[in-house]
């Protein structure tokens, strides 16, 4: 069978039971509807242009982003309206009979003028849709990208750059998970010196017409302001160079070339950390027959790679490094490299703990685990899970967790942990559907258990605990809701609160849907997230 037909088949098999923003990461799929509700659901976008879209007449406090398309005919607004991502356009049209496959997305040349009330300059740039299932939802992602390197409104320290992102926050009432997210991933990688991309709120206008309060972020790519890894120059094949990789679910949608399959030591089942000592259970990560409903997550490597032998050289070297961390913590034996990073050899030289941080960065790896861990994104054994690893000339070839991405599904909003309470990126998760098989995702599993790493976890976790970051990330919550509140209010004029829109509250738990302003979400998401604190501190604080 062709792999591109045996690629659509578990995909959507993925579709129909799971899910996972963006154009570096992925958003995930909603809890499925009926045929008719899916299909009406599928169609709307469309109609949420019907009359005259408002204009923003006064000054909010937030900066303007105006986006001026060349076209200026009856179709200039079509590639924000229209275009779905493809495999979820297909996805949809197996189960909504007469479902017509909009367009993919694609640029549409414009120039992008940005406003911050003091300054302004305007420079000619290409605009998209991005995303994956947040391209079905009314008001879509974007993508910028400019003719020449720029910096927007100060972020990332005024690094210039082309590619810049324009989050929707569509599914987030609150329009600020992935903002609080993001700034506890910086104050707590930072000290470690990786990356979290910036952000700011602003509203986006579009051909004159108002589009509503959006997230301006980075996109995740390879860069020294970024992911600052080796880049390989054009047409070079060897295997010295860095790479950048996600941990996902949708990685059957790549070409062959930037795809592997990791068989994660032979899918050896891992305990589960759910504070009970694994209540007796095991779980493997991949599905373990061919009746299983547990999807296949493999890798996608977001760099740029230029040959088979750069593909196969990561493949097996990440399937390695898993192998090192199983074999540490689950048959306590020493696994290291050989000088050429192909093959791992047991060793007496050193102890298991010393093996596995030769492979691993494992300061980013308890890093990547607070966030997850605080936030109980409920795609966090799917998708928009990033690490890298830099074997160019003065990289320390340890796989390092950094840019961490998409939790508009998290802090609450899915139904994972909604009472702030219980162990969840460490042990047994749910699908998107939440009833349709438990799985995890083994990076964040396998080591919990060893005293050595919890230790590393309590040390980072107390010291952003004590510095007060998360009390300022609760009082920013409230600070920005309320001074932004002619932003949030007219972004709702524009698209009503997402909590009813039916396809968005099939996502949602029951205490995020009853919520009915901006100011309500928010509110809800500083209780939760003062919740979740104090639930942590319990667990991890010296």
């Amino acid at each position: 069978m062709n792999r591109k037909v045996k690629a659509i088949l578990p995909l959507l098999a993925v579709l129909l039971c799971c899910g996972c923003a963006g154009s570096s990461g992925k958003d995930s799929a909603p809890d499925l509807q009926s045929e008719s509700s899916a299909a009406e659901a599928s169609q709307h976008d469309s109609s949420a242009l019907d009359g005259q879209s408002p204009v923003r007449t006064q000054p909010s406090g937030l900066p303007l982003i105006s986006v001026q398309t060349a076209n200026t005919g009856a179709d200039a607004l079509d590639f924000l309206t229209k275009p779905v991502a493809r495999h979820v356009a297909e996805a949809v049209a197996s189960w909504t009979p007469g479902y017509v496959i909009p367009p993919e997305p694609y640029y549409q040349d414009c120039t992008v003028t940005v406003s911050d009330g003091s300054s302004s300059f305007t420079a000619d740039a290409a605009v998209k849709a991005r995303g994956n299932w947040t391209t079905k939802y009314a008001k879509k992602p974007m993508r910028l990208k400019f003719a020449d390197k720029h910096n927007l409104l100060g972020l990332n320290s005024g690094a210039e750059m082309k590619n810049w992102l324009l989050l929707a926050e569509y599914k987030d009432a609150s329009l600020l998970r992935d903002r609080t997210a993001l700034r506890a991933a910086e104050a707590v990688l930072g000290k470690d010196g990786l990356y979290t991309a910036d952000s700011a709120l602003v509203e986006v206008e579009v051909n004159g017409q108002y589009w509503g309060v959006y997230l301006l972020t980075e996109q995740q790519q390879v860069n020294k302001h970024r992911v600052n890894i080796t880049a390989p120059k054009k047409d070079y094949t060897g295997t010295d160079i860095g790479y950048f990789l996600e941990f996902d679910g949708y990685f059957y949608t790549e070409d062959d070339l930037h795809a592997f399959h990791v068989d994660y030591a032979d899918n050896a089942p891992l305990v589960p950390y759910d504070g009970k000592d694994g209540s007796g259970r095991t779980i493997a990560c991949l599905p373990e027959n061919s009746r299983s409903r547990v999807s296949d997550v493999g890798f996608t490597i977001k760099s740029d790679i230029n040959s088979q032998e750069q593909h196969d050289f990561i493949a097996d070297y990440v399937s390695n490094v898993y192998r090192v961390l199983y074999a540490a913590a689950y048959q306590n034996k020493a696994m290291v490299f050989d000088r050429d990073y192909t093959q791992l050899l047991e060793t007496d030289i050193c102890t298991p703990e010393e093996a596995v941080r030769r492979a691993v960065n494992i300061d980013s790896l308890a890093d990547a685990y607070i966030i997850a861990e605080l936030t109980c994104d409920a795609d966090i054994y799917w998708s928009s899970f990033f690490m890298d690893v830099d074997f160019g000339e003065g990289g320390d070839k340890r796989l390092t967790f950094e840019a961490p991405w998409d939790f508009d599904s998290g802090l609450g909003n899915k139904s994972r942990c909604p009472d702030g309470t219980g162990f969840y990126a460490g042990s047994i998760v749910p699908d998107v559907n939440a009833n349709s098989y438990e799985t995890m995702n083994p990076w964040l599993v396998v080591l919990m258990y060893q005293d050595w790493y919890q230790e590393v976890i309590r040390e980072k976790w107390t010291a952003a605990y004590d510095s007060g970051v998360f009390t300022r990330l609760c009082e920013e919550i409230t600070a920005d809701s309320e001074k932004y509140r002619a932003a949030f209010e007219h972004n709702n004029e524009r698209w009503g609160i997402s909590t009813r829109d039916q396809e968005i509250r099939n996502e949602l738990c029951a205490r995020a849907k009853k919520c009915g302003t901006q100011q309500e979400a928010a509110d809800y998401l500083r209780e939760w997230l003062e919740k979740r604190v104090q639930f942590m501190n319990e667990q991890w604080h010296k």
